[in-house]
């Protein structure tokens, strides 16, 4: 059997005890939730039926402009007998994942595939599962009505009140459940919201139909609608959605479109100030008044009517079974826009897809359309009014340069110089250039700043903490928080170091048992012989025996280590202390950390805030900017773009992490 971890009072103690019985460990309510929170459970996959789509054709269409149909071999949908190969309009994505023809699912979120990369998206997505794990650790904080504190002594461990205990933690109650914060962009539409619409009208199932169920009107101005629970965010750029009639009811009457929060729910949308749709009864649209405009055909039973949204252009269009029915209004008010649905006869009844679903029009390739468009005015923007001194070409290359200098990568930065000398003569022929501004000196602090960033990289902070004290013996001092930090990652270095001692001897008892023995020993052997392993068995039973001393011994030394940082910070006002030394203690009560709540604390990828930190701490105590200037570009960038794509500009369509630096 592999090493068993022993509690914190057996180690203490000098005795190998049992493991303790299998608890829940309690999740945190902290500065480092978002981390230390458990795996959402396995997502439930929803298959849906492939729908054909039809690839979008930008047109320069204006109101009624007709329906847009390519090809010869049109189906009834609107569509060819098939699909671009470009598209990717199947691809739903959820939370956690992407399934081509699937939605992954996880408390009610998804991802319209034409938002997929978006920056919109990129946030909202980000912004939902903070939340959910906030939620989460709230309500199990509650119901367990525990808090970790590590014991003070090594040798008397207190197990007072409720102590379940995993490796020396024990846990204080909790008498109420804290509030969770939540403040993020605005989410999408999901559904139709129960408060927000006409007594005649019932929202069923999971809150994406509705059924007309009231009387018949006897006037002809009444009717029933339904508006979504969010407004249509200008910060997609385009927003779509699509309705199937399930049932258009008596005469079809039936309108399809968005209005503002404000607007009657006793009309079809459309009649209402503020309020525009199609009507299905005579194929009409209605911008904000009774009297209509001859659009596009009437709809009926099963056809799929789509309405979008360029808030780009100020536009909005409908789709009739995946066809593009061009423009219907112009010039849509700056304000708050809701999907909104209507039925004026009983038996009327509407399914939506907010984007849970895939649609049948090729919205993808539209906002493809659009994000091209964008991408080619920024390609053929005219740069050179912003740095005088030098031509586009030159002044990337010296940005590539400075942050090789900046970031301490002294080997490269002396190679690209080189390189770009080389590149230089050779295109001017021995000519004069202005290459040497990439020359670099020998710079014995970027050298130095490399040691200590590899140093952490590599996990060794005991290294990185020693060399920083002797190239720059102020660093530490003058950042107090940087120096806990590093503490901090330490104490984490030291739990992986034990967790992989312990899991290294069950992976090679599991290979054996297996029959994998190849590749632990180096030899082929089958489990059906009782005596081949003999050797292998007694060579894993000392190594066991081994790595349980070695372990025990890591343990001993993590704790202390944790005993001293709680006592060092004790008295720290700070909520970021008390906050971070409860998250990385938490990992004692875990048998395996990298398998619960804290496995990303102790991932690889946490040392690396951790490196840029005391980099541009170490920059700053030698009078240089803790930033370099390709970094402050970028950030300057995503300010602008956010700040443009607040109301539907064309920042709406650039992300720059996924369009410029994603590699």
């Amino acid at each position: 059997m592999p090493p068993r971890r022993s509690s914190y009072a057996s180690v203490a103690a000098g005795t190998a005890a049992a493991s303790p019985p299998s608890q829940t460990p309690p999740a945190r309510s902290d500065a480092f939730s978002h981390l230390m929170n458990p795996t959402p459970p396995s997502p439930v996959v929803q298959q849906f039926p492939e729908a054909q789509q039809r690839p979008y054709i930008p047109q320069e269409g204006s109101e009624g402009t007709a329906p847009v149909r390519i090809g010869t071999a049109v189906n009834a949908w609107g569509n060819e007998n098939g699909m671009t190969h470009w598209s990717n309009q199947y691809s739903v994505t959820g939370v956690y994942g992407a399934h081509n023809n699937t939605v992954t699912a996880s408390g009610g979120f998804f991802v319209p595939t034409y938002l997929r990369d978006s920056k919109y998206m990129e946030r909202l997505e980000s912004a939902h599962k903070a939340k959910v794990l906030a939620q989460r650790e709230a309500t199990v904080a509650h119901t367990n009505g525990l808090s970790a504190s590590i014991s003070k002594n090594s040798s008397t461990v207190s197990l007072h009140k409720l102590a379940p205990s995993h490796r020396g933690m024990t846990y204080d109650i909790i008498e109420h459940q804290p509030a969770v914060v939540f403040d993020g962009p605005t989410p999408l539409p999901s559904k139709w919201l129960e408060l927000d619409k006409y007594g005649g009208l019932e929202i069923v199932g999971d809150g994406l139909e509705v059924r007309y169920t009231g009387a018949l009107r006897p006037h002809d101005h009444e009717a029933a609608a339904a508006r979504a629970d969010h407004p249509m965010p200008p910060q997609c750029g385009v927003y779509y959605y699509e309705v199937t009639i399930i049932s258009k009811g008596k005469d079809g009457m039936i309108g399809i479109g968005f209005s503002g929060p404000k607007v009657s729910l006793e009309k079809l949308p459309g009649w209402e100030h503020d309020s525009w749709a199609y009507h299905g009864d005579d194929g009409m649209t209605f911008c904000c008044q009774a009297t209509g405009k001859k659009y596009g055909p009437t709809f009926t039973n099963q056809d799929v009517i789509g309405c979008g949204v360029n808030f780009l252009t100020g536009s909005a269009f409908f789709t009739k079974n995946g066809v593009f029915q061009g423009n219907a209004f112009r010039d849509i008010k700056d304000i708050k826009l809701y999907p909104s649905v209507g039925a004026k006869r009983p038996g009327a009844q509407l399914r939506v897809n907010f984007g849970q679903s895939p649609f049948v029009f090729d919205i993808d390739g539209m906002v493809a359309c659009e994000k091209s468009r964008t991408m080619t005015a920024i390609n053929s923007a005219n740069t050179a009014q912003l740095h005088p001194p030098l031509p586009e070409d030159a002044l990337i290359k010296e940005l590539v340069a400075q942050f090789l200098r900046h970031a301490g990568y002294v080997d490269t930065a002396k190679a690209f110089a080189t390189e770009i000398s080389s590149e230089s003569n050779a295109l001017n022929k021995g000519s004069a250039s202005h290459i040497d501004q990439f020359s670099i000196q020998e710079d014995l602090d970027a050298s130095n700043r490399q040691q200590i960033r590899a140093a952490i990289l590599e996990g060794d902070i005991d290294k990185a903490l020693k060399r920083t004290n002797a190239y720059y013996p102020d660093v530490l001092r003058d950042n107090p928080r940087i120096h806990f930090r590093l503490r901090c990652r330490k104490f984490v270095e030291m739990m992986r170091e034990s967790t992989e001692l312990l899991s290294g001897s069950s992976e090679k008892r599991s290979k054996l048992i297996n029959g994998h023995t190849e590749e632990v020993f180096g030899q082929a052997m089958e489990l059906d012989d009782p005596l081949a392993h003999g050797d292998d068995w007694d060579r894993m039973d000392t190594e066991e025996v081994d790595n349980s001393r070695k372990y025990e011994e890591i343990l001993n030394e993590t704790l202390r280590y944790a005993q001293e940082l709680k006592y060092e910070y004790k008295d720290d006002p700070s909520k970021e202390v008390k906050d971070t030394l409860e998250s990385i203690f938490a990992m004692f009560a875990y048998e395996d950390p990298r398998k619960s709540p804290t496995a990303a604390v102790i991932k690889n990828s946490g040392r690396i805030p951790v490196a840029e930190e005391l980099n541009s701490a170490i920059l700053v105590s030698l009078g240089k900017s803790s930033a370099a200037a390709l970094e402050r570009l970028c950030q300057q960038t995503e300010v602008l773009i956010s700040d443009i794509s607040e109301h539907g500009g064309p920042g709406a369509f650039i992300n720059i992490n996924h369009d410029f630096l994603k590699m």
